[in-house]
């Protein structure tokens, strides 16, 4: 590609007399949105930013894309390309046509992309000054090749306006509402795959929903089986789990770029382009009100249980997460959160008993998860995590403060059968004793499986589904019923 005389094109001298193809970029050539992403790498990097970049947006959405592409690295190489859009602009390079990227973004990502692909005479892109979007794209695009003087390939309403001053018009993933405008400007509409109700429950993690029973703990352990409390702890589940999508969104558009460098985490819906960007930060904050109303039906103790959860998952994603054994703490938490939740669910006092068992038992967790996340690595000869202040030679390590925070929750038990509490509540608390050698044999197992590689992502996802681990849970909750 030549020079760039100007910051917001690069465009060589025209070759030939064939018709240019141009074609657009975000959501376009690639299934994501630059704007969007380099928006969610700087907050999720640097929270405080989000203030400044207020600031430039009032100077125009120029400004704010200038100010992002200038305090922000994309990796281009890792993005999601429409292969059918690379097919049409090898298709139209092999016949000897010109081939244009032309795109809102800002100059510099547009030319890391043009310069990437390679398949690109020239580019146009946005700078400090001028928004090429809409209008002005369609008035460049006019005055460098005349009117009907290209084709081109865009994907949204603000392309309406380029598809009218253009010879061939063609559209990928275009929105259903634009079908009429599209019919009366004869575009062609490529058909590409919408997304399907499997990948928004993988977007949502519905799997991980399960983890939220922990609301339910605390309603077992005072003995609280009526209708009201066990309707009232389902709410706060409910709510805890629409939460949690909310903020598992947020966390996959943060970790794009890193997600899209992992191994399996590169199939993630956000970082595959299998849902577009947009639907993803729209159903963010749809999510999370509709937690909040959730949680207001139940009481507004739980109301600030549920926010502070919140807060805690957003700082662990922008911040937390990156620093070393404070990140295993912030899980262990994450979790004993949901167990004070549905203490306040129902308005009973959580033991201080409780609170110490949940702390060791969830670090311990958390720290197998840290184990598997560095065994995958570790397997694929995949370097030290970016986005994870671990190394791989640390697993070792990792795993034996897994085992000892979870042997410490067995003695954290073990004191408690012991103690003057335990009597107020079971009237054989000797029972209870039998409940130690299963909880010490279903961490052990499942350090084990961990290390033999059999267990994937989350330990507790995993656990729920472990035929073993079930008749380990079935088998602490007959004790504890015998106890009463």
């Amino acid at each position: 590609m030549s020079a760039v005389a100007e910051t917001s094109v690069g465009l060589p001298t025209r070759r030939g007399g064939d018709v240019p193809l141009v074609v657009d970029l975000d959501g376009t050539l690639i299934k994501s949105d630059l704007l969007i992403e380099s928006f969610f790498k700087r907050i999720g990097t640097d929270p405080a930013a989000i203030f400044g970049l207020v600031l430039a947006l009032r100077r125009g959405k120029a400004v704010l894309k200038d100010v992002l592409a200038q305090g922000v690295d994309l990796d281009v190489a890792g993005l999601p390309y429409d292969e059918t859009v690379l097919g049409l602009v090898r298709e139209a390079r092999d016949a000897g046509r010109p081939v244009y990227l032309a795109s809102a973004s800002n100059a510099k990502f547009v030319a890391a992309v043009a310069d990437h692909i390679d398949l690109f005479d020239g580019w146009f892109g946005s700078d400090a000054a001028t928004n090429m979007s809409g209008r002005n794209k369609a008035e460049r695009l006019v005055e460098t090749f005349g009117e009907r003087g290209f084709d081109y390939i865009g994907n949204d309403k603000a392309d309406l306006l380029v598809w009218a001053g253009a010879a061939k018009r063609i559209g990928v993933r275009t929105p259903p509402q634009l079908g009429a405008k599209l019919a009366e400007l004869e575009v062609e509409v490529i058909e590409t795959p919408r997304a399907t109700w499997k990948q928004w429950l993988k977007l949502l993690r519905v799997h991980q929903y399960a983890k939220n029973a922990l609301v339910f703990v605390p309603l077992f352990a005072a003995h609280k089986f009526a209708f009201s409390p066990l309707f009232e702890t389902t709410l706060a589940a409910i709510a805890f789990s629409l939460c949690a999508s909310s903020v598992y969104i947020f966390n996959d558009l943060v970790d794009l770029a890193a997600d899209r460098r992992h191994p399996t985490k590169k199939n993630r819906p956000l970082a595959s382009g299998a849902i577009p960007i947009l639907q993803g930060v729209i159903a963010m904050p749809l999510l999370f009100l509709a937690s909040i109303g959730v949680a207001v039906c139940v009481s507004w103790p739980f109301l600030g249980i549920l926010l502070l959860y919140f807060t805690l998952t957003n700082a662990y994603t922008c911040w937390l997460k990156t620093k070393m054994l404070v990140d295993v703490v912030a899980l262990s938490l994450l979790y004993s959160l949901r167990v004070l939740g549905g203490a306040a669910a129902i308005d009973v006092s959580v033991s201080e008993w409780l609170i110490a068992f949940s702390l060791f038992i969830f670090t311990s967790l958390a720290l197998i998860k840290r184990y598997i996340e560095l065994a995958t690595r570790l397997d694929k000869g995949l370097p030290d995590p970016s986005n994870r202040n671990y190394r791989l030679d640390d697993i070792q390590i990792v795993a034996m403060l897994a085992a000892a925070a979870g042997f410490n929750a067995v003695t954290v038990f073990a004191l408690y059968i012991s103690s003057d509490t335990v009597h107020m509540l079971y009237r054989h608390p000797q029972f209870l004793w039998l409940v130690c050698p299963v909880l010490m044999y279903w961490i052990s197992r499942m350090l084990l499986m961990a290390h033999r590689r059999l267990v994937h992502d989350d330990p507790i996802v995993f656990a729920l589904k472990d035929r073993n681990s079930i008749v380990a849970g079935a088998l602490i909750a007959g004790i504890m019923l015998a106890a009463i």
